[in-house]
């Protein structure tokens, strides 16, 4: 004769999971390591400050160079063409204009 089969019962939940010392637990573990991650860090530890480099002079001053000197020359020549611009309003007044 063949076994008996039994009925089909669902299988019962764990219960640990359940649990709530377990819960809490997981969430003061969660907790502990979100404090953690958003502890500020630590400074690095320094000897001696860095040199600044923008103060040095004549070191890599290629790049304000070549913004300068079209600007210098602009002021160089700023003189004789007010003086022209000048001469030529006094000449059309002369003519008439």
């Amino acid at each position: 004769m063949p076994a008996p089969r039994h009925a089909a019962r669902p299988r019962p939940r764990i219960q640990a999971a359940r649990s709530p010392h377990r819960v809490a637990i997981a969430l003061l573990a969660c907790s502990a390591l979100l404090l953690a991650a958003c502890s500020r860090p630590e400074p690095p530890k320094k000897e001696r400050p860095p040199e600044p480099q923008a103060s040095t002079p004549g070191r890599h001053t290629e790049l304000r160079d070549a913004i300068q000197a079209p600007q210098d020359k602009a002021r160089a020549v700023e003189g004789a063409v007010d003086e022209a611009a000048k001469a030529q309003r006094e000449a059309i007044e002369a003519a008439g204009g």
